[in-house]
């Protein structure tokens, strides 16, 4: 698939409940699994941050999911020892995208 190819893909919608219940639209803009783990990780953004026009100003959120036929079930990242992995394989598979592009 070619770059050109993935600009058209439809980007993937999830929905995220939070503190008070309400649900708040995320976009999946990786999944990723980090070397030597069995472990699953997307990073998402608020559908909500891409009405703001400072591209440096979107927060990204990590979670660590399991998929179960049609159910997606996520996890914070809660030790500091897993953000760091997570930041680092995100980071770094970013650097690759933008070497391609």
């Amino acid at each position: 698939m070619t770059n050109d190819d993935m600009q058209f893909e439809e980007p993937e919608i999830i929905y995220i409940p939070d503190e008070e219940g309400n649900e708040e639209e995320f976009e999946v803009i990786m999944k990723f699994e980090v070397d030597g783990s069995e472990q699953k990780y997307m990073m998402v953004v608020p559908l909500s941050a891409e009405e703001e026009t400072d591209e440096e100003s979107e927060e990204v959120y990590a979670f660590r999911y399991e998929e179960d036929g049609d159910d997606l079930k996520l996890y914070t990242i809660e030790s500091e020892e897993e953000w760091d992995m997570v930041e680092e394989t995100f980071n770094t598979l970013l650097a690759e995208m933008e070497e391609e592009a």
